[in-house]
């Protein structure tokens, strides 16, 4: 087993912490966020001293019906520069483009006309070719890349090593451990991270992790990851993120040692707009539906269904969902 890098007193300079709550908060209120919440986490953002905000995703409008989702489901360059301005900061902007969902060589422009620095291209594991020809586009047009393999719990190990070579072998900075089912425990990431930044290490690549927390260890997970020496770490104010949500981003700027790194202006935000999405009816987060999901390691669609359809009866689903 690698030696773990750090300890609870030290700090490493290449950690990147990599705020997500636009894109994967979006998917609990199909990205209906106001200007000022938008414009509030920026701010906060570039006062806690994240290193990328993720807006939201480059979602192709000829396979979502812009009706229906607010505007950071496609993430246009004018939105962003809106609240961005020429973005004269050290905070990178990032975007999210999943493969087969996005037509990327229509919608995402050279980077010198674009406020955005970084597209995140999301993949599974089947469609690893479809991502590296999409990372390959972006790097050329002058974007940082990062593949980001989707439901990593439902892949072979084969699988999986031969698709982190084929990214070690890309224009890819970066590739992403992705829970996506929070199913996985530390010792599993441990091991997981291992592989990747073994891979990763002999092209000179970074790993990230985006964690859910279907079983309550995202942040768990995450600072597993990070002790193995995995750099890029995804987090969301309050955890607001798809069915259980994700790593909670004060947790992980509170556990950070870097001094760059400030908890008060995110507790400001968390007080002046998390608790009013939630009385809006905005749900995310852990609850006993999200844990047998992860548990059985399996799309947590069916807990998502059974929660904003107010059930409570626990058992029988959980019977009905180890019947698949």
């Amino acid at each position: 087993m690698a030696p773990q890098k750090g300890n609870l007193m030290t700090f490493r300079k290449d950690i990147k912490v990599v705020d997500a709550t636009i894109r994967d908060g979006g998917l609990c209120n199909n990205f209906y966020f106001t200007d000022e919440f938008i414009r509030d986490l920026y701010q906060t953002n570039l006062e806690a001293g994240v290193d990328y905000m993720e807006f939201g995703y480059k979602a192709s409008k000829d396979l979502f019906d812009p009706a229906e989702f607010g505007k950071w489901k496609f993430c246009h360059d004018e939105d962003i520069y809106d609240i961005v301005g020429e973005n004269d900061t050290d905070m990178k902007i990032a975007v999210m483009a999943d493969v087969g969902r996005t037509n990327y060589k229509r919608d995402i422009v050279e980077r010198s006309n674009s406020p955005i620095d970084l597209v995140r291209v999301a993949t599974y594991i089947n469609t690893i070719p479809s991502a590296i020809e999409m990372i390959e586009h972006c790097a050329k047009m002058g974007y940082e890349t990062t593949c980001n393999i989707m439901a990593i719990s439902k892949a072979r190990k084969e699988d999986l090593l031969e698709a982190l070579e084929m990214i070690g072998q890309s224009s890819a900075n970066a590739v992403y451990l992705v829970d996506s089912y929070g199913s996985l425990y530390p010792e599993e990431i441990r091991v997981l991270s291992e592989m990747y930044m073994e891979k990763m290490d002999k092209y000179g690549k970074q790993v990230g992790i985006h964690a859910h927390n279907n079983q309550m260890l995202a942040f768990a997970n995450t600072i597993e990851a990070c002790a193995m020496g995995v750099s890029m770490l995804d987090a969301t104010m309050n955890g607001m993120g798809r069915g259980a949500g994700n790593c909670m981003l004060e947790q992980l700027l509170g556990f950070l040692k870097n001094p760059n790194y400030h908890m008060t202006p995110v507790l400001r935000f968390l007080e002046k707009h998390m608790d009013k999405l939630r009385e809006e009816g905005v749900q995310w987060g852990y609850n006993s539906a999200y844990l047998l999901t992860g548990r059985l390691n399996m799309h947590p669609r069916s807990a998502i269904s059974f929660t904003k359809g107010k059930r409570h009866d626990y058992a029988r689903f959980y019977l009905d969902l180890d019947q698949e």
